[in-house]
């Protein structure tokens, strides 16, 4: 008896294993994405560079309604990811940029390493400092890089795990634009 309740305990493994296998880790669920709820609001500190353009706080619900926005998860120890994807964000933002608004939101990070980053990669496109990761939390990031789409109102769209490339960003931004 005790065989066979073995065999069966193998085979439940074997078949979650299977199964988890067959899974995209890029296609996480997101509740928000899948049922286009509204975009969590969130009120940040603009980290220096931008503040001159931007103020010293950005407030996500003060830019929904006009353009479709982009928000990305980021954080300078996140190697190779957040490296990778940098370029192909800010390419995209100034393709895009009297259309798209672009976010970069710095989670669970120093605020120098987080300055030297923007630095590395000469980033024009707004970023705001979360030290602590509460909006990640809001929604329902699983780890850095992460970048969400929010349409003309409000609602987010899309969510993407991992780094992104231009490709797969400019297929997300057709969704979003007229």
């Amino acid at each position: 008896m005790r065989s066979w309740l073995w065999l069966l305990v193998v085979l439940a493994l074997g078949g979650l294993f299977y199964w988890g296998m067959q899974r995209n880790p890029k296609e996480l669920p997101s509740v928000l994405a899948k049922e286009r709820r509204p975009a969590p609001d969130f009120t940040l500190p603009v980290l220096s560079p931008y503040q001159e353009e931007w103020g010293k706080t950005f407030k996500l619900s003060d830019h929904l309604g006009g353009k479709p926005i982009v928000l990305n998860f980021w954080a300078s120890w996140c190697y190779p990811a957040c490296y990778e994807e940098a370029p192909v964000l800010e390419a995209t933002w100034r393709r895009y940029r009297d259309r798209v608004l672009f976010l970069g939101i710095n989670t669970q990070d120093k605020e120098g390493d987080a300055l030297r980053f923007i630095e590395q990669f000469g980033l024009t496109f707004p970023q705001v400092f979360d030290p602590r990761g509460r909006v990640g939390v809001d929604y329902g990031m699983y780890g850095v890089p992460e970048t969400f789409v929010i349409d003309r109102e409000g609602r987010v769209v899309v969510r993407h795990a991992g780094t992104i490339d231009q490709a797969t960003l400019e297929r997300y931004l057709k969704e979003v634009l007229p």
